[in-house]
C-alpha cells in the first residue's frame, strides 16, 4: 500500500509538472507585438528610384521598372492623354504572413483560436525522419499601403492609396493544402519536375545572390527551391528559406489565380497587370517577424547572408518562433503629368 501511494503521489507531480510546461508552451503560441509601419518598415527599401532620366538612392540594381525614355505619353478616361516625366521607385504596399499555427497573425501580435485543433498546422521534417524533409505553413497576404496608411505623399498620384486589409488566408484554401488540387491551377509543374529543370535553378540562385533572379527561370525560386507546387509543402527544413520561399508562392499563386496585379511593367497602368508568370525582379521582401531585418532580398536569395539570428528557436522578446511576418516592396512606374484633353 505505501509503494502504491508513492507511485500516485509521483505520478501526480510528473502531471502537474508536464502541465505547466503544456501550459506555459501553449500560452508561447502566437504570440507577440503588432506591426509598427514606422519602425518595423525598412523604409530605404524604397530606393533606388528615378524621375525622368535621374536616379538617385543607393541599391543593388539599377532604378526600378520597365521605363525606357523620361518622358511619357499615357491615355487617360478622364483626361484623354497625360503627358509628363516616367517616375520608378520600390512601393511598400502588401505584407505577408508565412505561420506555423493556423490562424496566427504576427502582424497583429494576436491569433484567434483553431476551430480543429491541429488541423492545418505546420510541420516540418528533417534527415532524421524515414521520408524527405519537408515542411508546411499557412500564409496570409495583406494589403498594406504603408505611405496612405501614415498619410504621406496624399497627393502623389504614383502611391496606392486605401488601408490595411487582409485579402487572402490559405487556411480556407483546399489547394494550398494539398498538392493534387493545386494542379487547376498550375498543371505546368510537371513539366519542370525533372533533375534538368532543377539544375537550371543554380544559376538563378547565383544571380539572386549578386543582383537580382533570372526572370526567364521562372519556375526557380533560387536558393528557396521551386514555385512549383502552388502549395503550402516544401521540400526544406530551413526554416528562413522555408517561409521566405512560401511568401514568394503566394505572389505567384495569386498572380495566377487574377487576384494580384504587377506594378512594375506598364507605367500607363495605375492598377497594374495581369502576370499568371510572376515576374520575379519586381518584388523584394523584408522580414519583420520574429526579428526585424534590415534589408529588402530577391526572391532567391541565400538565407545565409540575410536570415542569421532571425527566427531564436524560444523566440524573439515577444515575438513566438516559426511564425514569419514579411514586408514586401514592389516595383511601380508610372507617369506623372498633365492632362492634354
Amino acid at each position: 500500500m505505501m509503494k502504491l501511494r508513492i507511485h500516485l503521489a509521483l505520478f501526480a507531480v510528473a502531471s502537474m509538472m508536464w502541465l505547466t510546461v503544456y501550459t506555459a508552451h501553449a500560452a508561447s503560441v502566437c504570440k507577440g507585438t503588432p506591426i509598427n509601419p514606422v519602425t518595423d518598415i525598412c523604409w530605404q527599401c524604397m530606393f533606388p528610384a528615378q524621375i525622368g532620366s535621374v536616379s538617385f538612392g543607393m541599391g543593388q540594381e539599377a532604378a526600378p521598372g520597365n521605363i525606357t525614355t523620361p518622358t511619357c505619353v499615357c491615355p487617360d478616361s478622364k483626361q484623354g492623354v497625360i503627358a509628363g516625366v516616367s517616375v520608378a521607385f520600390w512601393e511598400h504596399a502588401r505584407m505577408i504572413e508565412t505561420v506555423k499555427d493556423p490562424y496566427c497573425f504576427p502582424i497583429l501580435g494576436t491569433g484567434m483560436e483553431n476551430p480543429k485543433p491541429g488541423f492545418s498546422s505546420g510541420t516540418s521534417k528533417g534527415p532524421g525522419h524515414s521520408d524527405n524533409e519537408y515542411s508546411f505553413q499557412q500564409v496570409h497576404y495583406y494589403t498594406f499601403p504603408a505611405w496612405s496608411i501614415l498619410k504621406l505623399f496624399m497627393d502623389f498620384p504614383c502611391a496606392e492609396q486605401g488601408g490595411f486589409d487582409l485579402a487572402y488566408m490559405t487556411e480556407v484554401d483546399p489547394m494550398w493544402n494539398d498538392d493534387s488540387l493545386s494542379f487547376i491551377i498550375n498543371p505546368e509543374a510537371l513539366l519542370f519536375a525533372n533533375p534538368v529543370s532543377q539544375v537550371a535553378c543554380v544559376a538563378d540562385s547565383v544571380a539572386a545572390t549578386v543582383t537580382t533572379p533570372i526572370d526567364p527561370l521562372f519556375w526557380c525560386m533560387g536558393s528557396w527551391g521551386s514555385f512549383y507546387p502552388l502549395t503550402g509543402s516544401v521540400n526544406s527544413s530551413d526554416p528562413l528559406s522555408v517561409n521566405a520561399g512560401l511568401a514568394a508562392r503566394m505572389l505567384f499563386k495569386l498572380g495566377r489565380e487574377s487576384l494580384m496585379f504587377d506594378t512594375g511593367i506598364n507605367q500607363c497602368s495605375s492598377a497594374g497587370v495581369i502576370t499568371p508568370i510572376l515576374v520575379k525582379s519586381n518584388y523584394r521582401l523584408q522580414i519583420a517577424r520574429p526579428v526585424r531585418g534590415t534589408a529588402c532580398n530577391p526572391i532567391g536569395r541565400p538565407a545565409m547572408i540575410w536570415g542569421s539570428g532571425k527566427n531564436p528557436a524560444w523566440g524573439a522578446g515577444a515575438n513566438s518562433p516559426d511564425n514569419f511576418l514579411w514586408s514586401l516592396t514592389r516595383r511601380r512606374v508610372c507617369c506623372v503629368g498633365y492632362g492634354l484633353n
